[in-house]
């Protein structure tokens, strides 16, 4: 069975940091693309950052370039984002999602990750930014 769990979410003053994880199981992370997606209350799913752990691609929203970092371990069959300087506007429900390894490829093309390609879900965890 294919599971995610998040973890690492919390409040955190502006400017601060976070490291979010996503442990997998039921699959190697070689065989998906794994994404981070946000979602706001009364704001559209939004995808932040995916990375394909084969061959090591990566892709960023505009809104995180620069801000975060996602990383694997596939010893661990885990994935991180690390969220430095944290905004107000960050502040949301974030998701990891396993999904087409391909998908990557379009969200680099199109400068936007959508959720359709993603079939397993995480059940969140919550980043709250003060100001």
């Amino acid at each position: 069975e294919v599971q995610l769990v998040e973890s690492g979410g919390g409040l955190v003053q502006a400017g601060g940091s976070l490291t979010l994880s996503c442990a997998a199981s039921g699959f190697t992370l070689d065989d998906y693309a794994i994404g981070w997606f946000r979602q706001a209350p009364g704001k559209e799913r939004e995808g932040v950052s995916c990375i394909s752990s084969s061959d090591g691609r990566l892709y960023y929203s505009n809104s995180v370039k620069g801000r975060f970092t996602i990383s694997s371990d596939n010893a661990k069959n885990t994935v991180y984002l690390q969220m430095n300087n944290l905004k107000p506007e960050d502040t949301a429900l974030y998701y990891c999602a396993a999904g087409w390894r391909e998908t990557i490829t379009i969200a680099q093309a199109m400068g936007v990750m959508t959720s359709t390609p993603f079939d397993h879900w995480g059940q969140g965890t919550q980043v709250t930014v003060s100001s």
